[in-house]
């Protein structure tokens, strides 16, 4: 299986993924044509540089020719802070701030137009889809911090050229390595204050410290800010196992550069690319378990709760029939959690339902080692979600909300695309074992 190892000990941005993808072989071509596909008047300089002492690949987008991160300064000392600035139109028909270079630079995009200008570029649907997935997070912990509607953001750093670049090149970047399984060490998000598009802020942003929640953070060496919104969302997106390098063979190492050259302290990101080695024939991990029973709550409610676990992080939420005392029948509510969500979602269950305490405990649990991998259908592209223990698959599902979404477009029945994606996939598998 083909894994990958993030090294983010000087943070994560996205020019400094853009820099560890080229440094590990894959093609600067390949992100020079998703640059071009968007039809900004973008392009990449790419350079060898020194951070010290180790040899790292810096990628630099020009705009028109002249360093886009020279017009939108703030993200980073890697790029640019990527903050929104929300606001709404009072006028019904809103206009396209993606229309002109002057009105977008000046008011900003919104994600609708972003989002738009992804779809319309000639890039393969996959790195649309993870492009996407990356500025709807963006989107949405803006809309948190300024407590509007995601639909009301309006992006300017993240919204300006160099990030777009940086996005969209990291995902087809992302396309073309084919990794199964991503894994990353805790990330130091650095200290200090940063200027933001709306004042001064404590490191992490508000943006990055939203969507760094859960994840295993640090702060050490340097008082900056070392992970930018778009290095967070991009994790987010790659949904890596933290914690040591796993076992593996190693193939590739690509090192890739922020702007800063302190001294003795190598402002990169590593990226290890290779097979994994021996291993657990499982994964082990611990989850937090939160459990009350009721009988005296409405079904409707019990519904929200469980949608309202799922949105608030909770791995898995499930609904018993129980019968309780004096031979009530009632409902086992259980949610499944890490330690780090634990909390909020204790205080949901409380708020939310009528119980006056939750059971809370810690279990163990095993999992197969999980990756996707795409199969072409009559439907276009859906996601196959393979479990492995050690080197055997054990199952092969396709993912429900692509099979969904190829359903409603094409206007089919849900089973039959269902049914179109498992015997690609066993095309596929048996073509592999021919070879």
């Amino acid at each position: 299986m083909r894994i990958a190892y993030l090294e983010c000990f000087a943070g994560i941005s996205g020019d400094m993924f853009l820099g560890a993808l080229i440094d590990a072989g894959v093609p600067a071509e390949v992100l020079t044509e998703a640059t071009a596909a968007l039809g900004l008047g973008a392009s990449l300089k790419i350079e060898k540089v020194d951070r010290s002492g180790i040899s790292c690949t810096k990628v630099h987008v020009l705009e028109d020719g002249c360093l886009a991160e020279d017009k939108h300064r703030g993200e980073h000392p890697h790029t640019h802070q990527a903050q929104a600035h929300a606001h709404t139109h009072d006028h019904a028909d809103p206009h396209d701030h993606a229309s002109t270079n002057e009105h977008a630079h000046s008011h900003g995009r919104s994600l609708g137009a972003i989002l738009e200008l992804i779809r319309a570029a000639p890039l393969a649907e996959p790195v649309k889809r993870t492009s996407g997935q990356v500025f709807e997070l963006l989107g949405a912990s803006e809309a948190k911090i300024h407590h509007v509607d995601i639909h009301a953001i309006h992006f300017h750093e993240v919204g300006a050229v160099d990030a777009i670049v940086d996005i969209v090149a990291a995902s087809a970047g992302l396309h073309h390595l084919q990794v199964d399984a991503w894994y990353s060490s805790p990330l130091n998000v650095g200290g200090g204050m940063v200027e933001c598009a709306h004042g001064t802020f404590p490191v992490p942003a508000p943006a990055t410290a939203d969507l760094l929640r859960g994840l295993p953070t640090y702060s050490a060496h340097v008082q900056k800010e070392l992970v930018t919104p778009t290095g967070a969302a991009l994790l987010r997106v790659l949904n890596p196992a933290f914690g040591p390098q796993p076992a593996m063979r190693v193939e590739r190492i690509g090192y890739g550069a922020g702007t800063r050259n302190p001294k003795r302290f190598p402002n990169a990101l590593r990226i290890s690319i290779g097979e994994a080695g021996e291993r657990d024939e499982q994964r082990t991990e611990t989850v937090t378990v939160l459990e009350t029973a009721l009988d005296d709550l409405s079904p409707q409610i019990l519904a929200w709760v469980a949608e309202s676990a799922l949105a608030a992080g909770a791995l898995d939420v499930m609904l018993t029939p129980v019968i309780m005392k004096k031979g009530r029948p009632g409902t086992l509510l259980t949610v499944l959690c890490n330690r780090s969500e634990s909390a909020a979602l204790e205080r949901l269950m409380l708020r939310e339902t009528s119980t006056l305490g939750v059971r809370i405990r810690q279990d163990q649990r095993r999992c197969l080692e999980r990756y996707f991998t795409p199969v072409q259908t009559p439907y276009g592209e859906i996601r196959i979600k393979v479990g492995m223990l050690a080197d055997e698959e054990m199952n092969a599902a396709p993912e429900f909300e692509d099979c969904r979404a190829a359903a409603v477009r094409f206007h089919v029945p849900l089973k039959q695309v269902q049914q179109a994606a498992i015997a690609a996939y066993q095309a596929a598998r048996e073509d592999r074992s021919a070879l």
